[in-house]
Parts: structure tokens; C-alpha cells; sequence
């Protein structure tokens, strides 16, 4: 049995040993509708991405040619248009779900379809990923906190083609002013950023987890490993799987027209999870908190081109790091 409090919110899962303090707060609003005129990929009715399995065994990562390409640029600018509108939104008091409303509202504007939903039967529009969630947080009745941090993954269908990005925001200034939290989200965004920098043609997909842990272990934090960037194009997820890990195994070299994703997850504590009874929600194993950022990214003849690039006028963006020496 679950308790329901005097404005009807419960948590679910009552018995559950949670990691930290962030508890799931139910009921879900109702399933948001698309407009029939959308165009839907494969999974939007029965949850399976059949396109994606079918695929599952093949080596050879896709080249896309200049007319995909060109439809991979169209659904990234979408998806980096709907990410800053949701982003403007993030302020203490505001609920997850209002989130996802604004995600699917702004998606749908854009005669897109919002890529979560019902993707291997997520419910909801957008990943919401709050404090020691590491990726895949289900929006719901929680209320953003000052102090709090927040990843907001989108991703969007639109012209036959995905494009995916996410970025971590702080909510209100007492995050912004606490050390470990900056130093957290600001090492990931270096994180990402170091590692695009890797990618040309000729580069092994599994060298850019090296520079990445490198780079988060210096400043003393960890990388999950069990999540990755992927391929995407036509295909939500695909070859090749790109680890965010030192030592990997990845397999693959890319090539001008390739499309990817790199989207390292790092903690402040373990790099170990944990997956809350939703079978979506994934924690650090001692709730520490964790940062994610994404970018869809394109081979390109002589280097790279960030599909999912920041605008002039995006939210969020870097801070320095708070200087916590003190003399004596």
C-alpha cells in the first residue's frame, strides 16, 4: 500500500531502498497525445523500435549522404529549439511534469514528434534527471528545489530523423553557489566538449572514454559505465556504442557522414547504479549527485559539426568554479 498525502501525491514504492533523498511523487499525469498529422517512428503505438532491433546485428555503422544529412541538421536545430524553451522554465517550484508539458507542447509545435514517448514504453515526453539521477528520470510531481540540479535529455522525430541532446541546469542560486555542485556540472560540460575535440575522420570510437575519465578523475569525480552515446539517424539508438570509459572495447572508426552521440554521465561519489522499481529511473548507488550533457554530433571530411550546437541566446552555459582554497 502506498500513502497518498492531502494534495493526492504519492510515492509509489514505499518499500524501496532508495539511494538519497529524491523520491518519486504520483500519480503521472495522463499519457500526452501527437496529432495525427505527426509523423511517428516505428515504436509509437506498441512501444517496440522494431526498425532498431532488426539491426542489432549488423557491423557496418550508417553513412548518411547530404540529403540525410541535411534532415539530421533540420531535427537537431528542432531538438536544440525545444530544449532552450524548456530550459527557460527551470526555477524552483516549477514540477517536472510541467517540464514535460512544455517539451511535448513546443515538440508538437514544430511538427515533430517527441522521440521518448513510448520508446521501448517510456511515458513521457522528455528524460527529467534530478540530483543523483543519472539519465532516464520520469517527469512527475516533484517540485524543483533551490539547490537542486537538473538534466533535461530531448530528443526529437522529425522528417524521418532523430536528433538528441541534453543538457544539466541549475536551479536557483544555491546551486550555482555550492563548490562541489559547480565543480560536478562544469567538469561534464569539459567533459563533452574535450571529447568532441577528438572527433575526425580515422578516430577510434572507443579512444574518446579515455579522454573523458582523464580529464572528470582530475577532478575527482567518477564516469558511469553503464550507459553510453550511440548512433543515431533514422534510428533513435544504433551502432556505434560510444563508452564514456577509459579501457573500453568499442567497436568502430568514423567516417565523414556518420552521426553519434556523446553524452558522459559523471558523479561525485560512485560511478555505480542502481534502477528504481519503474524499470527507467537510474541512481547512483550511494545517491551522490551526477551531471550529464549531450550533443549530437556529424563526421565531417575534415573534423566535426555539433548538430545540436548551442544558440547566442541558449539558457544555462558554463560558470567558473568556485575557488575553495583558503589560505592558513
Amino acid at each position: 500500500m502506498h500513502k497518498t498525502n492531502a494534495s493526492g501525491h504519492y510515492n509509489p514504492f514505499p518499500s524501496f531502498s532508495f539511494t538519497g533523498p529524491l523520491r518519486p511523487v504520483y500519480p503521472l499525469s495522463p499519457k500526452r497525445t501527437v496529432p495525427p498529422h505527426i509523423k511517428r517512428p516505428d515504436y509509437s503505438e506498441d512501444g517496440n523500435p522494431k526498425s532498431e532491433r532488426k539491426l542489432l546485428s549488423r557491423n557496418n555503422i550508417k553513412v548518411l549522404d547530404k540529403k540525410e544529412q541535411e534532415g539530421m541538421r533540420k531535427a537537431c536545430r528542432i531538438g536544440r529549439e525545444v530544449l532552450d524553451i524548456v530550459a527557460r522554465e527551470v526555477r524552483p517550484g516549477v514540477t517536472t511534469d510541467y517540464l514535460d508539458e512544455v517539451t511535448h507542447n513546443a515538440t508538437i509545435e514544430r511538427k515533430s514528434y517527441p522521440s521518448p514517448l513510448n520508446y521501448v514504453h517510456f511515458p513521457k515526453s522528455v528524460c527529467t534527471s534530478v540530483n543523483e539521477v543519472i539519465c532516464h528520470g520520469i517527469p512527475d510531481q516533484r517540485v524543483l528545489l533551490d539547490g537542486d540540479i537538473i538534466n533535461i535529455d530531448v530528443t526529437v522525430y522529425h522528417g524521418g530523423f532523430h536528433g538528441d541532446l541534453n543538457e544539466t541546469y541549475y536551479v536557483g542560486a544555491k546551486a550555482s553557489a555550492d563548490p562541489d555542485i559547480v565543480r560536478l556540472v562544469e567538469t561534464t560540460r569539459e567533459c563533452l566538449d574535450q571529447a568532441i575535440q577528438l572527433v575526425k575522420p580515422g578516430m577510434l570510437f572507443r579512444d574518446i572514454g579515455g579522454v573523458i575519465e582523464k580529464h572528470a578523475k582530475s577532478r575527482g569525480c567518477g564516469v558511469v559505465k553503464t550507459y553510453c552515446g550511440h548512433g543515431i539517424n533514422q534510428l533513435f539508438h544504433t551502432i556505434p556504442n560510444v563508452p564514456h570509459y577509459a579501457k573500453n572495447k568499442a567497436v568502430g572508426i568514423a567516417k565523414p557522414g556518420m552521426c553519434f552521440t556523446i553524452e558522459p554521465m559523471i558523479t561525485l561519489g560512485t560511478y555505480k547504479d542502481k534502477t528504481w522499481p519503474d524499470d527507467w529511473t537510474s541512481v547512483t548507488q550511494d545517491g551522490s549527485k551526477t551531471a550529464q550533457f549531450e550533443h549530437t554530433l556529424m563526421v565531417t571530411e575534415t573534423g566535426v559539426e555539433v548538430l545540436t550546437a548551442r544558440l547566442a541566446d541558449s539558457p544555462g552555459g558554463p560558470i567558473p568554479i568556485p575557488d575553495t582554497k583558503r589560505e592558513g
